[in-house]
């Protein structure tokens, strides 16, 4: 697992395309802003705004080693235990009365690897809109066609899957190939690395907003693959399914686990956190005090 981590970019330049990434996938959502408390609205500039809390950016990976997170991220893995996880119970197996058991899959040299035939894994602690980051790698001896190369996938609220897929130089149904959200909508773009090299997910996910049983916001999700965006404020048509057009429940959790899936192939992964967003802030409402208008013409 050695080589140069091809098209990796500075750290700055991933905090920028990661704020693009936020501002697309979380500006436009009416339903997720808040307004202030005191029930008044903000003028242009305003000094009595509150300040956003300071967080201090994390560092870049690289093919060796990989980076640090930022200081209010949720660490999920950082290569030493499965503290933060446990096994995937099945609908069956909870019909059954099957109870919760520790996650069963490897932890080796800092990485945590697939334990072929013990099941999908999911986070101890849910969540509910987030922003992700997640590194994968396959091996250079992969073998396999289609869906049978290094197929896994990592699920959000544990039911909405953006697939994890060798496709470097390898075809399969583009909608479900990596970078996919499967079932639903293909990437913008293949790319992938070649087998060999850590490949990396940015994330952000918001969950579905829902007026009873109506959905009046879809999910959503922004993706950026290896630094470059393969989903792009994806409107999700439901849950993913395998062979099925999808539709969402008349009733939605409010939380849910992160989810990795145990396909029966190997498939490493490494540095896995999420950060918790908030609401997006309201946008200003009222011009300065004393600031002219422009005119009519001008508007």
């Amino acid at each position: 697992m050695t080589g140069t981590f091809y098209g990796l970019r500075s750290l700055a330049a991933s905090c920028l395309i990661l704020a693009a990434c936020v501002s697309l996938a979380c500006g436009a959502d009416e339903s997720s802003t808040t307004k202030p408390s005191s029930g008044g609205s903000y003028e242009v500039h305003d000094m009595k705004r509150p300040q956003p809390e300071v967080v201090t950016p994390g560092t870049a990976s690289t093919n060796e080693q990989p980076g640090k997170p930022p200081s209010d991220a949720v660490v999920l893995f950082d290569g030493k235990d499965l503290s933060k996880w446990k096994a995937d119970r099945t609908e069956k197996d909870i019909k059954a009365g099957k109870p919760e058991g520790p996650a069963d899959w490897k932890v080796e040299n800092g990485e945590l690897i697939v334990n072929f035939g013990k099941g999908n894994i999911r986070t101890n602690e849910e969540f509910r809109d987030v922003q992700l980051h997640l590194e994968f790698w396959h091996p250079t001896d992969i073998k396999g066609s289609s869906q049978g190369r290094g197929n896994s996938g990592v699920f959000f609220m544990g039911m909405y899957e953006l697939q994890v897929l060798d496709n470097y130089e390898a075809e399969t149904y583009a909608d479900g190939m990596v970078g996919s959200m499967y079932g639903q909508y293909p990437p913008l773009v293949n790319a992938a690395r070649q087998p060999g090299q850590w490949q990396m997910y940015d994330v952000i996910f918001r969950a579905p907003r829902y007026e009873g049983e109506k959905v009046v916001k879809p999910a959503r999700m922004t993706v950026l693959f290896n630094g470059v965006v393969v989903q792009d404020n994806t409107e999700l048509l439901g849950p993913t399914r395998h062979k099925l057009l999808t539709k969402y429940p008349k009733t939605h959790p409010e939380k849910g686990p992160i989810k990795l899936q145990d396909h029966g192939h190997p498939v490493r992964f490494r540095n896995i956190w999420v950060r918790e967003l908030k609401e997006t802030p309201a946008p200003a409402a009222r011009s300065a005090a004393g600031a002219k208008e422009p005119p009519a013409d001008a508007k």
